[in-house]
This record gives structure tokens, C-alpha cells and sequence, in this order.
């Protein structure tokens, strides 16, 4: 297996178990935090922030959503899962480029 197909892979395992694994949190809560869409407030705005501004998540943030009802343990599983959701978007994004360029190389299309 080329080393580039064992990366997709690996990150396939990484998707795959944060998402479907064994967890506190719910399978729908999982996903929509991967996906930072559907979460109602104020995990909203923890996994918002965890997704795009972790720099700005603060201690308020967590005890808003403990006081909403979630666990410590969910809101750890979730805010890996905004983490992973988040840097999977990313590598798709840096993996669409790099093939982008390389259909422009090909064609002899200048990026």
C-alpha cells in the first residue's frame, strides 16, 4: 500500500472511530459536533468555538454546557469530535487543492 493511501486510511480509522465508536455522548451529537451544524445552544457555541476559535474557548464555555446537562465525558468526546471534524475539513480542503493543481500542471494551466 503507497504511503498515501495508508494516511487516507488512517485518517479514514480516525473519522470512523470518533464517530461511530463506542462513546457517552450520543452517535447524533457526535456527528452534528464533527460537523459543527445542529447543535442547540450553548453546546453550540462551545463546539463553534472549539471548531474554528479554540483560543477563545474559556472555562464559562464548558460550564454553560455542563449546566445544560452534559457530562464531562460527553463534552470531551464532543469537543474531539468538533476537533477532528474540524481538521478533516481541512485535509479534504488541502487534498482538493493539491489535486486541483495538479489537473492545472496537467493541462498546462497556470495556479
Amino acid at each position: 500500500m503507497p504511503d498515501v493511501d495508508k494516511k487516507r486510511a488512517a485518517h479514514r480509522a480516525l473519522v470512523d472511530a470518533v464517530l461511530q465508536g463506542d462513546g457517552k455522548a450520543s452517535a447524533t451529537q457526535r456527528a452534528r459536533a464533527f460537523s459543527n451544524e445542529g447543535l442547540s445552544p450553548p453546546l453550540a457555541e462551545l463546539i463553534g468555538k472549539v471548531a474554528t476559535r479554540p483560543a477563545q474557548v474559556t472555562e464559562a464555555d464548558f460550564a454553560a454546557a455542563k449546566a445544560a446537562g452534559c457530562s464531562e465525558e460527553q463534552l470531551f468526546e464532543l469537543v474531539i469530535c468538533a476537533a477532528v471534524g474540524e481538521s478533516a475539513r481541512l485535509y479534504e480542503a488541502g487534498l482538493a487543492a493539491l489535486a486541483a493543481l495538479g489537473e492545472g500542471a496537467a493541462t498546462g494551466e497556470a495556479g
